[in-house]
């Protein structure tokens, strides 16, 4: 482990102080460098690979997060939900498709995790994606799509 203080790159170069998990099966170490004896913390995850993406025409792409993630940002456009609330949200997206063990998966698999997770998170930042994803183009469907999300609470 390079030490991000001194970069000390020895053998015996840091020492693991404590050790805890994650929810999501990682593993959170404290270290003290050896040589300077300053303090910092690593993350160690497995590295899961998403699978490719087939879009509705056909097209395959790899999976973005960056891209699930801006749509995130723009459903909760002035909603109070957190920078780091949408970025656990992503980073789940991204865990559960990558546990699918599936090497494609379609791009709806990805919308309807976005959409299940925005439920969650805000009610009107779901009502904004649904618009877009579901095609919510008429007042009455909008309509009842409110009415379903109310009945649910």
């Amino acid at each position: 482990m390079i030490c991000p203080y001194c970069q000390n790159n020895s053998d015996t170069g840091t020492k693991v102080t404590d050790t805890s998990h994650d929810k999501k099966g990682g593993i959170r170490r404290r270290r003290e460098c050896k040589n300077c004896g300053e303090r910092f913390t690593t993350y160690e995850r497995p590295m899961l690979t998403p699978p490719m993406i087939i879009k509705h025409d056909g097209s395959k792409e790899n999976f973005n997060s960056e891209k699930v993630l801006k749509g995130i940002q723009l459903a909760c456009v002035k909603r109070p939900v957190s920078q780091a609330d949408m970025e656990r949200l992503t980073g789940e997206i991204e865990n559960n498709l990558a546990l699918l063990g599936k090497v494609e998966v379609e791009s709806k698999i990805v919308g309807d995790l976005i959409i299940e997770g925005l439920k969650e998170l805000d009610q009107i930042a779901y009502i904004r994606f649904a618009l877009v994803y579901l095609g919510l183009d008429d007042i009455q469907s909008i309509r009842s799509e409110i009415d379903r999300l109310i009945e649910i609470q």
